[in-house]
């Protein structure tokens, strides 16, 4: 039997490594950031690299039969599944890639490179052969010690798909002695070339083309996100407001930065156009008047605000702060019309499943104080509404049909949608006129949209290829587009109780993380931490699907042998305070209570079976500080996988973790930690 005092001193070994791990982190810190949103060469709402500029991650380029393509992957890891192309400017088939670029360390060690992949791979470290092999992903390929150097080492990753299946990679390393892990975002660099930037440029342009709804006009072919919705126009007059609605149709750039709508009205009717659009839109009432919304208290939905961290997407009504690519909620009293805003805390998808404001399940009292709060400090409503008579609805109603509007928005009975060109047909002239115009003057009746002149190059870049791209859904690249999008950085990996987001593909089960993103799962792993998850429904699948893929893994976890009932009976004993590793101290075990939390809660380990891929948890217990430094959690293996636990398994790291994992996977049916009991 022995304390967690004493484990910590007889593992003080163990530390080497982790420390090592620690400092080659912080160090390049300042990275982070980067390297954690820039998984393309490319933001459709940012800055395209140059060539010449280094940036996080490895360049890689891709062929499949004569197309070719160049993306920045994060790290040495992908899983393509079968049927699906590799990018989606390739076709679907078979691929061959190469990943270049400089893996940086700070101290000169020896390391070993391991893959776990289908197909063929191969692996340089300044110009030695690291790995090389064929597989069919049954069984890991390792190689042998290369001592690295301090500082910049060249690194080139070749991988050819199999002929038949999912295609995947996922290369890892370790040092002499220690544990295989991935390769850190942090440690890995490269210069971008000409072609990177052309391809950035292609990348960004056709991300634009689905966040503005390009397709709504010039069809494509269905998928997920080139399919996006708009806010739905029935009913549309007992949630907005019609003052609102006028300056919104007038220029909808003008009251959010960040506007996909364009601007439908111009020239010198366009304010009165607005104000009879908005008179029509006004009318359309629900059948059914909203209930009243409940009182809020306005302090304590200040409270919420904190809590929720919304301002990682928008900017408080009562803050002087300014940054377009947040919202502000100034506005939020002209926009919602009474009570409307209460209903929209609570169901922000009601009415718009695309939407990217997301779901945070808000009780009533949650919602009415949120509501209270905002609209308390919101500017002073100052404009009218317009007046509403039966010439200006009418008229209202026939610019909302030949505007094109419901091309995009939703409305019963309306189906006066804009025929254009089909996005393949789309070249020549057609790049420089239209909704692609420098000048007003090149418009003619296209819509006006708030495209930047780099965001217009994008465009022109992307429409000049083929447009097959468009016709296909790859995993990873939606992912990291969406992630994007929604801003997922802003919170993970800045606030207590959000991890870091790029672990997370490679951490959570992808069947869990759909449900946890879709806000099927409503309990709180993290129970102790204020703020919340909140749900994305429309993308949860294709999220989950994506980031596991960035990950080097599929969007099903393969299915596990039974549980060994044998070493699933050593569980109680090694993570109880009686002989155990004291785990029951911090995490709850099913139905039993962390006994003492001393610094910081954990997860219950009734969850970790559904929620974790079991190679995330082992590297987890070998090394936690390694994947998150401020982690409170400690060391229980030295360098070689050892424990002080000598009556379990003769102290071997493996069987333990093994035994840990068969006994956490029963979930609910867990037996209690010796020592403790089920309470009644």
């Amino acid at each position: 039997m022995f304390s967690t005092a004493d484990a910590h001193l007889r593992l003080k070994g163990s530390y080497c490594t982790v420390l090592r791990m620690i400092t080659h982190l912080l160090k390049q810190m300042r990275w982070v950031a980067l390297a954690a949103t820039l998984f393309l060469a490319s933001s459709a709402f940012g800055d395209l690299p140059k060539a010449g500029q280094a940036v996080a991650g490895l360049i890689t380029t891709f062929k499949a039969g004569t197309e070719g393509d160049t993306v920045v992957l994060p790290s040495l890891a992908l899983h393509v599944a079968e049927g699906e192309a590799a990018t989606p400017f390739l076709p679907v088939g078979r691929f061959e890639l190469e990943s270049a670029g400089d893996l940086m360390l700070d101290l000169r060690e020896e390391y070993q490179f391991q893959a776990e992949f289908s197909g063929e791979v191969k692996l340089e470290i300044n110009g030695a052969v690291a790995l090389e092999g064929k597989s069919d992903g049954s069984a890991p390929l390792k190689g042998g010690l290369l001592r690295l150097n301090k500082g910049a080492n060249t690194l080139k990753a070749t991988y050819r798909s199999p002929e038949k299946g999912a295609a995947f990679f996922r290369i890892w390393w370790s040092p002499k002695v220690g544990y295989f892990a991935p390769l850190p975002l942090t440690a890995l660099f490269s210069k971008a070339t000409a072609e990177t930037v052309a391809a950035a440029q292609r990348q960004a342009g056709r991300e634009l083309f689905g966040e503005f709804r390009c397709a709504k006009c010039h069809a494509v072919e269905s998928q997920p996100d080139l399919d996006m919705d708009a806010p739905k126009l029935d009913g549309i007059g007992s949630r907005r407001n019609s003052a609102w609605i006028a300056e919104w149709v007038a220029n909808p750039h003008a009251v959010k930065a960040v506007a996909r709508m364009p601007q439908v009205v111009r020239g010198d009717s366009a304010k009165a156009d607005a104000a009879a659009i908005a008179a029509y839109l006004g009318s359309l009432k629900d059948a059914t008047p909203a209930a009243a919304a409940p009182k809020g208290e306005t302090e304590a939905g200040a409270t919420l605000f904190t809590k929720l961290h919304c301002v990682a997407c928008h900017l408080a009504p009562d803050g002087s702060e300014k940054d377009e690519q947040r919202i502000s909620l100034k506005s939020a009293a002209a926009k919602f019309s009474d009570g409307a805003l209460f209903a929209f805390l609570k169901q922000p998808e009601q009415h718009y499943a695309w939407i990217r404001m997301p779901n945070f399940r808000l009780s009533d009292t949650e919602a009415a104080n949120l509501s209270a709060y905002l609209l308390a400090n919101a500017d002073k409503v100052e404009a009218k509404a317009p007046e509403s008579t039966d010439a200006l609805i009418a008229k209202g109603k026939e610019l909302v049909a030949t505007a094109g509007c419901v091309s995009c928005h939703t409305l019963s009975g309306s189906t006066a949608k804009v025929v254009s060109k089909k996005a393949a047909e789309l070249s020549g002239d057609g790049l420089t006129k239209g909704c692609l115009a420098d000048a007003d003057e090149g418009l003619g009746k296209a819509p006006k949209f708030s495209f930047t002149a780099e965001q217009r190059d994008a465009l022109r870049a992307f429409l000049k290829t083929d447009k097959g791209s468009l016709n296909r859904h790859v995993a990873w690249e939606f992912a990291a587009r969406q992630t994007h999008v929604l801003r997922c950085t802003e919170c993970h990996g800045k606030f207590e109780g959000f991890p870091a987001f790029e672990i997370l593909g490679g951490k959570l089960k992808p069947e869990w993380a759909k449900s946890f993103i879709s806000g099927e799962i409503t309990n709180k792993p993290r129970f102790w931490i204020e703020s919340r998850m909140p749900s994305f429904k429309q993308r949860a699948g294709d999220l989950a699907a994506g980031l596991a893929a960035q990950h080097g893994y599929p969007s099903v976890t393969p299915v596990e042998p039974p549980i060994d009932e044998t070493m699933a009976k050593e569980g109680p004993k090694l993570v109880s305070a009686m002989g155990g590793f004291s785990c029951v101290q911090c995490h709850g075990v099913a139905k039993v209570g962390a006994t003492q939390v001393f610094e910081s809660n954990g997860v219950n380990l009734g969850l970790s079976g559904v929620r974790l891929l079991k190679p995330f948890y082992k590297r987890w217990l070998r090394g936690p500080a390694a994947i998150d430094p401020a982690t409170k959690m400690p060391v229980y293996f030295d360098e070689e996988g050892k424990s002080p636990l000598t009556e379990v398994y003769g102290g071997d790291g493996d069987k333990q973790l093994e035994a840990i994992w068969n006994y956490i996977r029963m979930g609910d049916k867990m037996p209690p930690p010796v020592g403790t009991e089920v309470p009644q």
